[in-house]
């Protein structure tokens, strides 16, 4: 992927701020696909003083890895809760650009809209690349909600004040829920199907899985490519 970005990176915490207040005007809430065929799991780990970011490519519905590519950069930001997307970011634009499939829907492990500022790494990454994203944490960052029951697709919303931000999703009957959240160019309830249709027997879906696999080192065995609906 060829990436251009519409900021600098090396900024500071009022300036990132200002940053995401910018970019907030550039989301979109709206499913802009009518068909998947490929799927993207983005996660970063942070150690010391190094970020390294993995991105796995998936078939749909099929799941069978792609593609995939990993990058390390130095951090450069300091660790600030909402601020993140500057902390992990470049290390991900770094392993896109690496990508020889262009995906077409991104799953990261991080927040979406369920964001004080609504730009959690989800949006801020979907927008700079414009593609669908969503956002798939294990945590929440902020917003009140009650428990969804506790069977596997039971899901209540995520509320700050009255506006819905996100949902929170039991992938699996019993586990603990994740956190969905619009991330760009999508709907909240396709970020649900896709999150659920993206899971197996696990509380993560695979495309997280994936990319936690490749993060910690293993290498996949990859299948011929499927092309992305971007090619057309």
């Amino acid at each position: 992927m060829r990436i251009v970005s519409p900021h600098r990176w090396d900024v500071s915490p009022s300036e990132a701020m200002e940053i995401q207040e910018q970019l907030r005007s550039r989301v979109s809430t709206e499913r802009a696909f009518s068909q998947i065929n490929t799927v993207a799991g983005v996660d970063v780990a942070v150690k010391g003083d190094t970020a390294k970011a993995a991105v796995v490519v998936l078939s749909y519905p099929g799941l069978v890895p792609l593609d995939y590519s990993l990058a390390e950069l130095a951090v450069e930001f300091p660790y600030i809760p909402g601020l993140l997307a500057f902390r992990e970011g470049p290390a991900v634009l770094a392993a896109l650009e690496k990508l020889k499939t262009e995906p077409d829907l991104f799953i990261f492990d991080a927040q979406g809209l369920a964001h004080p500022r609504r730009m959690g790494l989800a949006t801020h990454l979907g927008v700079i690349i414009d593609r669908p994203s969503i956002g798939c944490a294990k945590s929440r960052l902020c917003g009140s909600h009650h428990q969804p029951g506790p069977e596997r697709g039971s899901y209540t919303y995520l509320y700050d004040g009255d506006e819905i931000i996100g949902a929170v999703v039991r992938t699996q009957t019993g586990v603990t829920p994740l956190y969905v959240s619009i991330g760009h160019k999508v709907d909240l309830p396709s970020a649900i199907e896709y999150v659920l249709s993206c899971g197996t027997n696990y509380r993560l879906p695979e495309t997280t899985r994936y990319a936690h696999r490749v993060a910690g080192g293993e290498r996949l065995q990859i299948e011929a490519s499927q092309p992305s609906l971007f090619d057309f």
